[in-house]
């Protein structure tokens, strides 16, 4: 991780942590490192926001430093992540942005750089814009007369995108009562369209967004809003997307949570059952369920684990040619349709498991029996200080000593937030709690917490 770059680009609370200046200046490095072309055309930069209200704000701001560079910029206004990251690819975008601070609250934002390809930008680029940001290179030059870029209204780009996802399942959703939470976000310009183009009889929650009300007690962090409306509306099924619509959760029609891990088990599965899962092999993260891999064992499916973060999981699948990866989170991505974490896309496929084995969506996941885990996030003056302290490291290694094969802990920092998470399963509740207040004690304890 960079000065501003974490694992899921440059987030912070807006105007604090993320300025108009930092944004000018991300548009600036862009647009004079994608212009330097030899065949002398202009560079075309894609931008798409969420529902934020700094996300106007910091719109123009990329903007004006794009141009101002001599590249073009193409907007797309409000619109998921993944519709970014298709749009660059399949238009031949030079680099696409998505202003979005995903699950996090309204006040923060923060600014994705994907590349051509469609994935995350290099570490090795953002690193030159942190060096231009803190005066580290010097100024770039301004373009002048006909040089001066331009903006282009580019929301063909959103519709582009819907009727590409309209086109991926192969069976007709009519007949099925699906809910959809929107967050108040962006998915609230596409989910409904697709899955009503499909013909399923759609219900949707959250999505007035008003620019403060993205994943306030709505969406894939708050899903219980949607669990009480599958019930209660007698629906076959429900999806919860997050702010910027990269991460996906379900409901079954009892009301019950299908988390990312879940997910994994049933497209995997389903995938395994038809000889189409390359290489056996789903990629997960090291925050997956133990659950899972037992499942997984089971199955006889493979698994590999990587850091936490799309961005690896993603790697891990084009380094070595798998098709299915994600986090319990909810970031699911299917590489053959999509380069990052796509919540439509992962309900769609949801959906295509549930109609092809004419099942209810409870009974998908069979056979998976999920640990009781607790994850608690603790707010640090130095993550790196916690991550090195003895007696921290002490007290996560007498845990997992204490578990052997019943469980499991795990000690981790945050990439985007100040925070130390440290999670624990084992079998039961009881347990989990135990030894995760005992790690947490001691972080306190030695005045790490703030």
């Amino acid at each position: 991780m960079g000065k501003y770059f974490g694992t899921d680009g440059f987030r912070g609370e807006s105007n604090v942590d993320l300025t108009v200046e930092h944004a000018y200046k991300v548009g600036r490095f862009l647009g004079y490192y994608f212009n330097n072309k030899e065949n002398g055309e202009k560079a075309r930069i894609v931008i798409g926001k969420d529902t934020r209200r700094s996300s106007y704000m910091l719109e123009y701001s990329l903007v004006a430093g794009i141009t101002a560079s001599g590249a073009d910029a193409y907007l797309m206004h409000v619109t998921p992540t993944p519709s970014v990251s298709y749009i660059v690819r399949a238009d031949g975008f030079d680099c696409g942005i998505m202003i979005s601070a995903s699950h996090n609250p309204f006040y923060d934002n923060g600014i994705k750089i994907i590349n051509a390809s469609g994935s995350k930008m290099d570490a090795s680029v953002e690193l030159e814009i942190e060096k231009y940001i803190d005066g580290e290179i010097p100024e770039l030059p301004y373009a002048t007369r006909e040089n001066i870029g331009k903006t282009t209204d580019y929301s063909m780009g959103r519709n582009r995108y819907i009727g590409y996802l309209m086109t991926l399942p192969t069976r007709s959703f009519k007949n099925l009562r699906i809910g959809l939470d929107c967050a108040n976000g962006a998915s609230s310009t596409v989910a409904k369209a697709v899955f009503d183009a499909l013909g399923a009889k759609t219900f949707v929650i959250n999505n007035e967004p008003d620019g403060t009300n993205i994943n306030t007690n709505c969406g894939s962090t708050h899903i219980e809003a949607l669990q009480e409306f599958v019930v209660k509306n007698n629906l076959d099924a429900g999806f919860a997307y997050d702010g910027d619509a990269d991460r996906c959760l379900a409901v079954d029609e009892n009301g019950n949570i299908i988390d990312g891990d879940m997910i994994l088990y049933i497209c995997g599965k389903y995938l395994h059952d038809n000889g189409k899962l390359n290489n056996n092999t789903v990629v997960t993260t090291v925050m997956s369920n133990l659950g899972l891999y037992k499942a997984f064992d089971a199955e006889g499916i493979k698994y590999k684990k990587t850091a936490v973060g799309d961005k690896y999981v993603y790697e891990c699948m084009m380094d070595e040619g798998y098709i299915l990866g994600g986090e319990q989170s909810g970031h699911i991505i299917f590489s053959k349709n999509a380069r990052t974490g796509d919540g439509v896309l992962t309900s769609l496929k949801l959906m295509e498991v549930m109609i092809e084995r004419k099942t209810k969506m409870s009974e998908l996941t069979r056979g998976l029996n999920i640990y009781p885990q607790l994850l608690v996030n603790v707010k640090v003056s130095s993550k790196a200080l916690v991550m090195s302290d003895e007696d921290v490291l002490e007290a996560a290694k007498k845990v997992e000593e204490t578990l052997g094969d019943d469980g499991r802990i795990l000690l981790r920092e945050s990439g985007t937030e100040p925070l130390i998470r440290v999670m624990v399963e084992a079998k039961t509740d009881e347990i989990c709690k135990e030894h995760v207040d005992a790690v947490v004690k001691v972080i306190k304890d030695k005045g790490y917490a703030i």
